[in-house]
């Protein structure tokens, strides 16, 4: 029963949090001037009218040279933790570390032979 009890505040907590996002979203919704006017729904970017076609492409490269970083700070995310606790390790998560440490430098040496880190 002590057990249930430890579980029922977890679920209480659970069951109330979605109020704390919610309340202030509902709140401003009620307290916000609405004040519709053609001028405010024109498109503008960054307080500049737009003149000509908006639509620009980008390269490809960009978004790949941006996932190759985000790849790598994820990285450092498992990475510390596992370093924090070097000397307490057993092999298995050793071995485990290493393995991971491995496979990101091989994607990074994937991703260097295939020009994907060249900025141009």
């Amino acid at each position: 029963m002590d057990v249930l009890n430890e579980w029922a505040f977890i679920g209480v907590f659970f069951a109330i949090a979605w109020v704390f996002p919610a309340l202030p979203i509902v709140a401003s919704w009620f307290v916000r001037p609405h004040k519709p006017n053609a001028l405010k729904k024109q498109t503008y970017e960054s307080g500049v009218e737009t003149v000509g076609d908006t639509w620009v492409q980008f390269k490809v490269q960009y978004y790949i040279y941006g996932l190759v970083f985000l790849v790598f700070d994820v990285e450092m995310i498992f990475l510390f933790p596992w370093a924090v606790a070097y000397e307490r390790l057993d092999w298995f998560a050793f071995g485990a570390g290493f393995l991971f440490i491995f496979l990101l430098t091989d994607a990074l040496i994937y991703a260097w032979r295939k020009d994907a880190l060249e900025w141009i």
